[in-house]
Formats: C-alpha cells, structure tokens, sequence
C-alpha cells in the first residue's frame, strides 16, 4: 500500500475523512447502497493491504487525536455518540455535525432521497478538488514545511520543533510512534499547552520552555521568534548527540522545568531550598529566572553540591528582592541571567554558588548592581510599601519575616515549626487607612498629610487570616475592642507577637521604629556578601503625572490574567487580557494601551480607561481603578493623566 507524509494540510484532510465517513454513514443508513460503497474507499483501505490495525483508515492523524478518530471512524453506523467517551472532543462533534447535515438534505424531499444520495455522493467524489504536490526523494521535506508555515497560520516554536525532531527520526529509521509515546507526548497535555505571559504576549508553556532550555545550553539571549531557527542549528551543528539521545535530554529538562513550577504553586507545607526560590521567585513574576535554574539542574551534568546550590538561589533571590524593594529596573535581566549562564558553563560546577555571588555583587550598572543594606534602609523608611509594592510581593516579604521569626535560617528549621502558609494571609494595616476615629494626631510635630503616608510604610503593616482582619479592621489599638487583644487572643503568627509586645499606644513614631526593625529582619533574610557596596548612585524616580497600568498592576488593583471588557454592548464579545506588563491582548494582537486597543475596536478616538470595564456587574472601569490609586498618591494629578489621546467613550 502506498503511504504519504504529510507535511502541511493535516487538518484539512482529517476534516475532510470526517464529512466523507460520517455521509457514508448517513448513506447506509437511508439505504442507499451503491453510493455509500462507492464513497466507502475515500475512508478505508481494503482489507489485503492493511498489515496493521492503523492501516485501515485512508488517513491516520497524529497521535494525539489517534484514539477519538479511531473511536468515531471505527464506530458502525448508526453511531449514537453519547456513548462514545470521547464525545465532548471536538473530532466527534464535527462528524456527528455532518452526520446531522447530511442527515437533514437528504430528507429534505424533493426529487427523492434516492436520487439526492446520487447527487451528493458525486458531488464529494467527483468534483471535490485537491491540489497535491508529492516531493522528490532529494527535495527536503522540512524546508518546505518551513515556508508553508511562514506563509500562513504560524505554529508555535513548539509545533515547528516536533516537526523538525520527528522528521530527522524519520530520517534516521527510528521507531518514531515509541519516541513520540516516551519524549514527546506530554508536551500535549494541559500543563504544557497553558499559555503563559513573557512580556507583552502569551505563548505555551511548552514553547516558553524550549526558549528557556536552548538559552540554558547556548547562553545566549533568545527572543521567541528565533527559538525554532536556533533550536535547529543547535542541534544540527552543535549538539554532540544525535536526535534521538538529544530529545531524551529534552525530555529529562522538562521534568526539571515541571518540577519547579509545581514547587511555586505549593502554597503550604515543608518546601526545600529549590520550592522556596520558585515560589518567590513566581511571585516576582520572574519567568527570566528559569533557564538558571535549568543549568544548575542540568541532569546531564555533574550536580552542584548541595550548598553551593543553595549559595546560588540565595545570592539570586537576594540580587532581586533587594532590587524590587529600591524599585529597580528589571529590562536587563534577561541579559544578565545569559551573560551569568555563559559564565558558569565555563566554570566548576563543584563552585557554582560561589561564581553566582561573585558576579551579581560585582555588578555596577544602575540596571543590574546588587542593593546594599544602606540603600535598603534608605527606601524602606520612606517606602509607601503598601502602595508601591504589588500584593503578592509585600505578602512574600513579610512571610518571609515570619518565617525567619519562627527560625528558619540557611534553609533549616528552627523552634518555630512549620513555616508559614503562604499566599494564604491578608494584608493589614495597624493603624487603619480610616484612622481618624480612634487614632487621635499627637500634640505636636505631626500632620494628617504625614499620617496618610506613614500607614502605608512596611511598619504598620501585618498578616492576619481574612476573617480576624475583618474583625479588627478599623478598630482602636487599645482596650478591650482593641487590636492588640484580639492578636494576642486568636492570633499564632510571630510576626503579630512581636508587634503585640509594643508598649502603649501604637503611635506615628511606634511605626517609625517598627519599620526599622522590620528592615533589619528583610536585609537578615536577603543578605548581601560581608563588606558588600553597591557603588552605584541611584536616583530613584518620583511618581509623576503620568499613571500608566503596570502602576496599577504593581499596587495590586489590577491582576495580570484578568479580563477586560468593552463598555458598548455592540463589542461586548470582544474581550481582552491583561498582560504582565500592562499590556492588552485582544484577537491575538497587543497594545500597549487601553486607548491603543479601543480605538482597535469602535475605529475612531476612543478612550481606552473608560472603554473597558474590569467588572461588568458593577460596571467599574479602568478610569475608576486610576482614580482609586492616585488618591493614595502625594502627588498632583489630574484627571487628563488616564485619558491616553483618546475621546471618552459612552455607552
């Protein structure tokens, strides 16, 4: 029997044998004989030629949907597909669609069913065209899918790279079906396909991954439009094992990657040194980290002794909290975690700790020097933490606390237990937001416009489970409705019975001196090597007129994921996604703005802050969110800040 790879136009015919088998189905069932025969060899192959159970069917698709089209092909008429298990899979539902179309014209009536069975069958065998273009043995079958790719719906770098890897296994006379079973499939599963955010737009996790493995390998800096082109020149000219060992490795990586995406997630529990670094390093939404930790990882290579594994995740960890705190860039880093993987690929693995520490500490660019503990202090007393850090980051900083509190020190536990559940606690104010009631100004030498900023500094600050946090809320600190007894009657965290040990009233000055100590215990946690100075002026930059949405994505108003929906009913289905950075993904495009993607939609100015809502219940825009953050600002915006160029948009 004759066979063909197919190299582009998967899809088309594997549609095509689902509207061809489910009319023949229709047709035995009308009792329409003939035609249903003579369309009976467009779907199987006659039985003297089928050596094997897949040579049956006239197409066999690729492995990941081989089961449900064997399901539904090999199903005998008539199918009832409820009990088909995979029935909510979208090849059953597109044969059981032109199962009922087909059923549906040939009872329409007219000239008679026989003659409409006649008619449609000639139809699909005779004038149903096909262009096909079979290749030569010396043409490369793989640069002609390339080319087709580029010139119509692109796959991902992952899709192009499965292709690219089967083929050369192909090639190579390799038991392909096997690799694919053992390396490849579960790349096609639902952890691997989610898509992620990496800057502006979102891409596979599987894709996401390859990208981080390649610069693992290579050191190089690797955008993801370049994945698949340098995937096939790594392995084709500098890989030192043939395809099939080099996608076992692939496929040993991924476990790795996997591994470590799970410990970000473990949100309670004992967690080794490698758990603590994913999770808080997920919480800076820091994807740049990962092709690290796929070299130290490397199960290819010797491991890294323990100890300087966890020199290594400590210093990294250190280098970008402390930068997060001083509100340092972060536009580099995916450069500077290739330039420090091409570093280490040239050193010791037995002393890899100690050449992460040596690097970052002796970085002095303001876009990647190491903060030192004077820089930290500096910021922190003045920080409007609960303002200027994202939700997320400020919980993981005083869990952090919390569990250095309780004694875990150099990745060991002390007295204090298990460490504290994370991502679980809300975060408090002491001294309220709405402090006027119970939280009378002192005499002399303090203002109502100091106040409103020194609440929000990382002094007055705190975890507590949500059901106390609403108890407490905006109580008075003292007496018996106070908060200092209910902390010390239903609270356990360390962090509260430090705060509860505070003598008297809780005062500007209590605050003052809490966020001192709280800074101490931060710089204990994140340290710095002995001696270390940064050497770098940084000139911070003020909060100024313009409040764009990664400001309201780092305050924690708005969640990267979250949906954004248009005002006007007539787009109400054209919803978009906000991006990490602040960007909006909408029909597959990103905009930089929310003007940039209104005007995308109504084709006129539109003003993107009142355009979308982030709630369609209470109908909450953007604008609102603005509006809720620059009151929290000491500083003098006005309204036009949000407004983007573009016209406000009504319903």
């Amino acid at each position: 029997m004759q066979q063909r790879t197919i190299i582009d136009g998967q899809q088309r015919l594997t549609t095509l044998q689902l509207l061809l088998d489910a009319l023949h189905a229709e047709l035995v069932i009308a009792g329409q004989t003939a035609p249903a025969m003579r369309l009976e060899p467009l779907v199987t192959n006659a039985q003297p030629f089928c050596a094997n159970p897949q040579d049956r069917f006239k197409v066999w698709p690729t492995n990941r949907d081989r089961p449900v089209f064997n399901a539904v092909m090999g199903a005998v008429p008539p199918i009832d597909y409820d009990t088909i298990e995979q029935k909510h899979e979208r090849i059953v539902q597109a044969h059981r669609f032109f199962s009922e179309q087909a059923r549906e014209w040939l009872n329409e009536g007219g000239p008679g069913i026989a003659a409409r069975a006649a008619a449609i069958e000639t139809v699909v065998r005779e004038h149903l065209q096909m262009v096909v273009i079979d290749l030569a043995a010396d043409e490369n079958a793989q640069e002609i899918f390339e080319t087709l790719n580029a010139r119509g719906a692109q796959l991902t770098a992952a899709d192009l790279i499965k292709n690219f890897i089967f083929q050369r296994l192909l090639e190579a006379g390799a038991d392909v079906e096997q690799s694919y079973q053992r390396y490849w499939k579960d790349f096609e599963t639902a952890f691997w396909e989610a898509e992620v955010s990496v800057g502006r737009v979102r891409q596979p996790r599987s894709s996401v991954f390859l990208n981080h493995w390649l610069i693992a390998r290579t050191g190089e800096e690797l955008v993801a439009r370049e994945v698949f082109a340098r995937f096939k020149s790594f392995a084709d000219f500098e890989s030192a094992v043939p395809m099939g060992p080099l996608l076992e490795q692939v496929d040993r990586a991924a476990h790795v990657y996997r591994r470590f995406a799970g410990s970000a997630s473990a949100l309670s529990g004992p967690l080794d040194r490698l758990g603590l670094f994913a999770y808080r390093t997920s919480v800076l939404e820091s994807e740049v980290i990962k092709p690290l930790v796929l070299l130290l990882l490397d199960p290819e290579q010797q491991p890294v002794p323990d100890p300087q594994l966890a020199k290594a995740f400590d210093a990294v960890e250190s280098w970008m909290v402390r930068r997060m705190l001083v509100r340092a860039t972060t536009k580099n880093y995916n450069l500077v975690i290739a330039e420090l993987i091409t570093l280490l690929r040239a050193s010791e693995r037995a002393s890899a700790g100690d050449a992460v520490e040596r690097f970052l500490a002796s970085q002095r660019s303001v876009s990647r020097y190491w903060p030192d503990d004077e820089e930290v202090r500096s910021e922190l007393s003045e920080l409007l933490a609960y303002r200027r850090l994202g939700r997320g980051r400020l919980r993981m900083i005083l869990e952090a606390v919390e569990d250095h509190l309780r004694g875990w020190r150099n990745g060991k536990a002390g007295l204090g237990g298990e460490r504290v559940t994370r991502g679980q606690y809300a975060i408090e104010h002491v001294m309220p937001r709405k402090w006027t009631a119970h939280w009378p100004l002192q005499a002399s030498g303090h203002t109502a416009e100091g106040r409103d900023r020194i609440i929000h500094t990382i002094g007055n600050l705190t975890l507590l489970t949500g059901k106390l946090n609403t108890k407490v809320s905006n109580g008075p600190w003292l007496g018996d409705a106070g908060k200092r007894k209910a902390l010390q009657g239903h609270d356990v965290l360390f962090l509260n019975r430090e705060l509860c040990s505070h003598a008297g009233d809780w005062t500007d000055d209590a605050i003052r001196s809490r966020t001192a100590a709280l800074t101490a215990l931060i710089i204990e946690v994140w340290p710095v090597p002995p001696g270390h100075r940064s050497g770098v002026s940084h000139q911070k930059s003020k909060p100024g007129h313009r409040v764009d949405v990664a400001d309201l994505i780092a305050a924690g108003l708005l969640v990267p994921g979250m949906t954004l929906y248009p005002r006007r009913k007539k787009f109400a289905e054209r919803i978009g996604t906000l991006l990490t950075d602040g960007g909006i993904e909408m029909d597959g495009t990103v905009f930089s703005t929310p003007s940039g993607a209104a005007v995308s939609l109504t084709g006129r100015p539109t003003n993107g802050w009142s355009f979308f809502l982030v709630d369609r219940n209470s109908r909450r825009s953007l604008r609102d969110v603005w509006r809720d953050y620059v009151e929290t600002l000491a500083v003098d915006a006005d309204d036009d800040d949000a407004s983007d160029d573009g016209d406000d948009e009504e319903e």
